[in-house]
């Protein structure tokens, strides 16, 4: 069962790495969100697409990756 659960995680762990790099940058680092960026921040964004999907996806990820880490952790290593 643990070595289900490693097995699990590291392939959670490749998965969630994958899709935050195919993300697309929301804007221009620091510079972007001091000279302006950060309207984009809190105004109104519409994803669409293979972005959405991404975003969806990075969410369902990372969900998964906590409750492996919380059943990793209870059934103690």
């Amino acid at each position: 069962m643990h070595t289900l659960m490693i097995i699990l995680l590291v392939i959670d762990c490749i998965a969630l790495i994958t899709v935050v790099l195919l993300q697309e940058g929301k804007s221009n680092g620091l510079s972007g969100a001091i000279s302006g960026g950060a309207e984009q921040l809190f105004g109104k964004q519409k994803q669409r697409g293979i972005d959405l999907f991404l975003h969806r996806l990075t969410i369902v990820l990372s969900v998964i990756f906590f409750l492996l880490m919380l059943g990793i952790s209870y059934f103690g290593v």
